[in-house]
């Protein structure tokens, strides 16, 4: 029965005496063991990631002279030991002072002679005393107590990467770079106002949006919804009916094309069954047709002639008709320059005047290919309108509004919501790795 042995384990080196034949496949420069040469690569290879081949280097890079000692030896091995008694007693040191061995006079022994009064410098005075009470009520010199901040901050994550750069240790590390904001982010938002004013981001409701307006506010708002709502009706019929004319005409052109079709088929029919013979349409040729005689020289040098001029009149004309462009290219861009300089001085007038904008009308020009979400209809129609605010309804939804708030001042761009996002394909693939085993 065979052994088996694992894979990684390599045949030995062919002898080179005992080779009767060089073409046989045991002859091949594969057979040959090299694992203590990819041994010694690999360690060669680890030496430099870690800092250099250590043959190269110098001893003076590999080695260190101690000269100071290890301090965790002592406390090492002086852990459990007990200290002498005579260390404990030294080591010990009392608040109150030692008593002198000086022979001191008792209290009432005196020699006779009364001593002079000293001033007594142990106490404080009034002056320092109000000055400490100021101190401590907050009405001292400022002087008194420096507030210094704080010089490292913890939170500081690219100050930390910064001195690990430095280190010569993580050399090897990449540089960082700083953020660097974005040249927009300067830039003021471009408002979708047709006026071009900027937009309020909450705007005050006018008198028509009370619960319980004035009669001639609510009909104004009444009105002016009313026409708008009547245009889009207007406009959806009109759609509606351009569709029906299209899909009628494009019957009616069908139906046309099938008659047309079939009076053809019937005339192929009827000429079919007239004549059965062949015509081939050379009856009515003459024969004695005269041929077209070969151009002369001077004829050919007249038609050139005649090509050139009529070249360089269509030159000319194409020269007068740039020329007429260019003209007019200029006088056009001048007016837009006019146009443009009237605007921005209109719209400073606007600005002065009022300064805010309206998002009833917006400019044609949109941020991103998508249009905007249509405002909600806040109107109430007058059989519903509460005499109380208690029994007002909540209408309307604050997050939609804020959401189309910021996409008409131009801070954010209209997007489609996506619901799923698509997932990559993966490919599930068996490892033949019960194969990985040799026979001997």
């Amino acid at each position: 029965m065979p052994i088996i042995k694992p894979a990684h384990v390599a045949p030995g080196a062919p002898a080179q005496h005992k080779q009767p034949s060089r073409k046989g496949k045991k002859a091949w420069r594969k057979n040959v063991d090299v694992t203590e040469i990819q041994e010694g690569l690999e360690e060669v290879r680890e030496e430099i990631i870690k800092g250099g081949v250590i043959v190269e280097k110098d001893s003076a890079d590999l080695f260190t002279v101690d000269t100071a000692g290890d301090v965790s030896i002592p406390k090492k091995f002086l852990k459990n030991s007990k200290p002498l008694k005579a260390d404990e007693i030294i080591a010990q040191r009392s608040v109150i002072p030692a008593v002198s061995l000086r022979k001191r006079a008792g209290d009432k022994t005196t020699d006779g002679i009364i001593e002079a009064k000293r001033q007594r410098t142990s106490y404080i005075t009034h002056k320092e005393l109000s000055r400490l009470r100021k101190i401590a009520d907050g009405r001292g010199s400022q002087t008194t107590v420096e507030v210094t901040e704080a010089s490292y901050d913890p939170w500081d994550v690219q100050k930390d990467i910064d001195e690990a750069a430095q280190d010569p240790r993580f050399s090897f590390l990449e540089k960082s770079m700083k953020k660097v904001a974005p040249q927009t982010l300067k830039q003021k938002p471009i408002s979708l106002a047709a006026s071009g004013k900027n937009i309020p981001a909450v705007k005050k409701p006018e008198g028509g949006f009370s619960y319980n307006p004035m009669y001639e506010d609510y009909e104004e708002r009444l009105m002016t919804a009313g026409e708008k709502e009547l245009a889009a009706e207007q406009k959806r019929l009109a759609v509606k009916e351009a569709e029906r004319v299209k899909q009628e005409a494009a019957a009616k052109s069908a139906a046309e094309a099938e008659a047309a079709e079939a009076r053809a088929d019937l005339s192929e029919w009827e000429e079919d069954s007239a004549w059965e013979g062949f015509e081939s349409g050379t009856e009515e040729v003459k024969l004695n047709a005269k041929r077209p005689e070969r151009k002369t020289q001077a004829q050919r040098n007249k038609i050139k002639r005649r090509k050139e001029e009529e070249r360089k009149v269509k030159m000319a004309a194409n020269d007068r008709k740039k020329a007429e462009q260019t003209a007019q290219i200029k006088k056009i861009a001048k007016a837009l320059n006019e146009n443009e300089q009237a605007k921005k001085m209109a719209l400073v007038k606007d600005d002065d005047s009022s300064s805010e904008g309206d998002d009833l009308e917006l400019r044609r020009r949109k941020l991103g290919k998508l249009l905007l979400p249509e405002k909600d209809l806040e109107l109430v129609l007058p059989d519903e309108l509460q005499e109380s605010l208690r029994l007002l309804k909540p209408e309307g939804n604050l997050l939609k509004e804020r959401y189309r708030n910021l996409l008409v001042r131009g801070k954010l761009e209209s997007r489609r919501p996506v619901a799923f996002h698509k997932k990559p394909k993966r490919k599930a693939t068996e490892k033949w790795t019960h194969k990985d085993f040799m026979l001997h």
